[in-house]
């Protein structure tokens, strides 16, 4: 349920677990069924949204990634997808993904880390009509809104087949 093997780092009690793994099953969900304005309003402003080249210790800086969008960037690819008009994304994707394993810590700041496995099936209408497996693992940085809500500010997407040559991901993962 918990990760605190850092010092400064404590686990979550059991209430504040149901909330940050409701706050994950509701972001999967939204992205899930291209509800990108709803997904977007659980993102906080100073978002980075990275999926590194695969797993392993990379630098966002440093290292070539698949993505990696600061807020501005994200929010144009979220725009670009809301206009029908990414073709990669004409029929728009059906995806469902079953995310599990979630471990999250409370940091000295208040903020929470968290981590959990996906799977994630996309059906491609617009391409080739099959179904894509992505799997990987997630760390979501997380902090408490004025509201008691909860924000994202970070997500990395460790893809276990990053580093392989991959078809396009138009949509957000």
């Amino acid at each position: 349920m918990t990760i605190a093997d850092a010092p400064g780092q404590t686990t979550v009690g059991l209430e504040e677990y149901h909330h940050i793994s409701a706050f994950l099953f509701r972001e999967a969900r939204l992205a899930d069924e291209s509800r990108y304005a709803e997904w977007e309003s659980l993102v906080e402003d100073d978002m980075l949204y990275w999926v590194p080249r695969g797993e392993g210790e990379f630098d966002m800086n440093l290292d070539i990634s698949i993505t990696a969008d600061n807020r501005s960037r994200l929010r144009t690819r979220i725009r670009q997808l809301m206009t029908g008009k990414r073709h990669a994304q004409v029929p728009v994707s059906a995806m469902r993904r079953v995310v599990g394993n979630i471990e999250a810590e409370r940091m000295p700041n208040g903020e929470f880390r968290v981590f959990s496995n996906f799977i994630l099936h996309e059906l491609r209408r617009s391409s080739t009509a099959t179904v894509e497996v992505w799997a990987g693992r997630v760390e979501h940085r997380l902090r408490r809104r004025p509201d008691g809500s909860l924000g994202m500010f970070f997500k990395k997407v460790m893809l276990i087949n990053g580093d392989e040559p991959l078809p396009s991901l138009a949509f957000i993962i």
